[in-house]
């Protein structure tokens, strides 16, 4: 397994790095939102329609704290990528492969929204709140979609992938039930454009990297874990 993209030193990394850093993006936007946004901006946000109203407004108030969360949520997606490669490699077989292709394209969905995401927030920068909020909404629906509907089909895959991948996981006998769950419910959580983070969002993440880090220590270590054998519905 040495020998193959990502191999054992960046995938060892990643297994531990990916799901904690993407869990701290999504504590880091869920916090953002709640210090930038007063009692009363909030109850407003909340009676909106969409989100992006809320985020909008609280970037307005806190550009630079809304810039760091969402910097660390992208660097956690980015981060996934080789971390489903390397989970794929080490379940083996056709199912995990489809499982960490539909994941990935699920991340490459998710750098096209934090650009999206960015561009909105400069767009408050150059010609204000209001006209910015009012843009964005107007042609929310097209951002969102992206080019050909492209990214909104790959954002699919997300909830594809973590269904294969720990059919796989749990058959192989690399993970048990628990942790195979762990994996499903990451896959879970939301997709989209200037979407606000929740408490469940960061709990499902850490369960992620409760499944995945024992792993990445393992690889790190050369010791991966012998298949479980017989499969067992109450299993870590």
């Amino acid at each position: 397994m040495n020998t193959f993209f990502p191999g054992r030193w960046i995938s060892g990394a990643t297994l531990i790095m990916g799901p904690a850093v993407m869990c701290a993006g999504y504590l880091l936007r869920y916090l953002s939102t709640v210090t930038a946004l007063t009692p009363q901006q909030q109850a407003w946000a909340e009676a909106q329609p969409f989100a992006a109203y809320g985020q909008l407004l609280a970037y307005a108030s806190e550009p630079a704290l809304l810039t760091f969360s969402y910097a660390v949520f992208a660097l956690g997606a980015l981060l996934l990528f080789p971390t489903f490669v390397a989970l794929a490699q080490r379940i083996g077989g056709g199912l995990a492969s489809w499982g960490a292709a539909l994941l990935v394209a699920g991340l490459f969905a998710r750098l096209y929204f934090a650009g999206a995401d960015q561009t909105a927030f400069q767009l408050t920068e150059v010609i204000g709140l209001e006209q910015a909020t009012n843009a964005v909404m107007k042609e929310y629906v097209d951002i969102s979609y992206g080019p050909w509907r492209v990214p909104v089909w790959a954002s699919a895959g997300q909830y594809a992938g973590s269904l294969l991948l720990a059919i796989a996981a749990w058959r192989s006998g690399l993970f048990g039930t628990a942790r195979a769950v762990m994996l499903l419910l990451a896959g879970g959580t939301w997709m989209g454009v200037l979407k606000g983070a929740s408490i469940p969002d960061v709990l499902v993440t850490g369960l992620l990297a409760v499944a995945l880090v024992p792993l990445g220590v393992q690889v790190l270590r050369d010791r991966l874990p012998a298949p479980a054998g017989r499969r067992k519905i109450l299993s870590w």
